[in-house]
């Protein structure tokens, strides 16, 4: 083993047994290139420090390994930190939250790339819990990368147990060498968002995979990041399959965002504005332009579906108009190409209490009815009683997170000072 190494061991030794984490997160930090260029000799690195004791020299060593191309032809680096995550000392790994997360993302890019993400899903869930500091509310980097594992696999249960918690703060990851800024990169709290919506939209949750693309257009920014950009392309298809029209992008967000990211999505907005219309001629057309702008962002299955509640929507204004239709003038109006299909939208909007009616199969006709009262039962006095509850519990969130705020040491020093700018000279005073 190099004399470099040997160094890098008994300092790791040493400093662990002293428990002097500072100086030991230093120590490794200043390691990185020392074990980048001694890669063939790091698994006997591991296997002369305990994961237990040695767990931030453990972490540098997983961190070079996955950082380099692997040559050799048996690739340990997945049990090796599937036993890191499992065993590792929880207060060194918290002494060094940065570096934990620099390895779950490393591990999260190397899952992708051997097409087995399913295979992390338990193991970031793990590493998620070990990094928290405060409770289950709490943002890590690493949420993004378990969202993008599930996404990928296909398994939305895991992922569903964190984006069902309302964040309320976030794991500040700030290296022991700059302990004034947060190095929580705004990549993963977009990219934690993004996927949400994502695994929302799979599940058919549209009101939540509206939120979660809403929270990642508002978040601060300079720039209209390349996140954005998408996820301002699926919320303006939700909106129109949740809402028949675009939401306004809340008045909060970005100057930078207002002004650019709807020039960026000129067939998206063409899109919408068939929509609006009514139009399904106009529809079919920014479709057949358009194709493969959205086969590229991978929208086209929920333009299609757009496309479809167009064809619903139009249903729905005959319902305001006519008591009673045949299935062939159903078609004729809304557009579609004859009375089977006319009759497949009927029934599945009536399957779904979009409308209210009858088809008499016998002459073709589509009988229209009003809605009937929803308003009554214990159904809807326990749905209220729900919603209360929540509210009550947002406002003590609220209440407690004023409370935080008030008594936060640079929020009082900011407020005294805005308060003796605002007090009178003597010099006002004698004019």
């Amino acid at each position: 083993m190099a004399s470099a190494l040997e160094q890098f061991v008994n300092s790791v030794r040493n400093l662990s047994t002293h428990g002097n984490l500072r100086e030991l997160y230093d120590v490794v930090i200043k390691s990185s290139d020392v074990l980048l260029k001694n890669v063939q000799h790091l698994d006997n690195v591991l296997e002369t420090l305990d994961v237990q004791q040695h767990s931030l020299g453990v972490l540098a060593v997983l961190i070079a390994k996955f950082s380099v191309p692997n040559a050799s032809l048996s690739d340990n680096r997945f049990l090796q930190t599937q036993e890191f995550i499992s065993t590792c000392n929880v207060e060194q790994v918290r002494s060094a939250p940065d570096l934990f997360a620099e390895l779950c993302h490393l591990f999260t890019n190397y899952l992708v790339e051997t097409k087995s993400p399913i295979r992390g899903i338990a193991l970031l869930k793990q590493a998620i819990m070990r990094l928290k500091y405060l409770s289950e509310n709490q943002l890590t980097s690493i949420h993004a990368d378990l969202c993008q594992l599930c996404l990928l696999s296909k398994c939305f249960k895991p992922a569903l147990q964190i984006l069902d918690v309302d964040i309320v703060s976030i794991c500040q990851e700030i290296p022991h060498a700059n302990a004034n800024s947060s190095q929580f990169d705004a990549k993963y709290f977009l990219l934690y968002y993004y996927y949400g919506g994502q695994i929302y939209l799979a599940l058919k949750n549209l009101d939540r995979a509206l939120y979660f693309f809403e929270v990642a257009l508002s978040t601060p920014a300079h720039a209209v990041s390349h996140i954005m950009l998408e996820a301002y392309k699926k919320f303006i298809l939700v909106s129109l399959l949740l809402h028949g029209k675009v939401q306004q992008i809340p008045k909060y967000s970005s100057k930078v965002v207002l002004r650019f990211i709807k020039p960026l999505s000129q067939p998206y907005n063409d899109l919408t504005n068939a929509f609006v219309n009514n139009n399904v001629t106009e529809m079919n057309n920014v479709i057949s332009k358009h194709t493969e702008a959205f086969t590229r962002d991978r929208n086209l299955g929920l333009v299609k579906q757009v496309s479809s509640v167009l064809y619903k929507k139009n249903i729905q204004r005959l319902t305001k108009t006519f008591l009673t239709l045949s299935l062939t003038d159903v078609a004729s109006r809304v557009g579609l190409p004859g009375p089977e299909d006319a009759e497949k939208h009927i029934l599945d909007m009536i399957d779904n209490g979009q409308i209210y009616a009858t088809i008499n199969q016998k002459d073709g006709m589509v009988v229209f009815s009003d809605e009937p009262d929803k308003y009554s039962g214990p159904g809807v006095l326990k749905a209220l009683e729900e919603e209360l509850a929540l509210c009550m519990e947002f406002d003590n969130r609220i209440l407690a997170m004023d409370e935080e705020i008030q008594v936060n040491p640079q929020y009082v020093k900011k407020s005294a000072g805005l308060q003796e700018e605002e007090q009178p000279s003597k010099s006002t005073y004698a004019l």
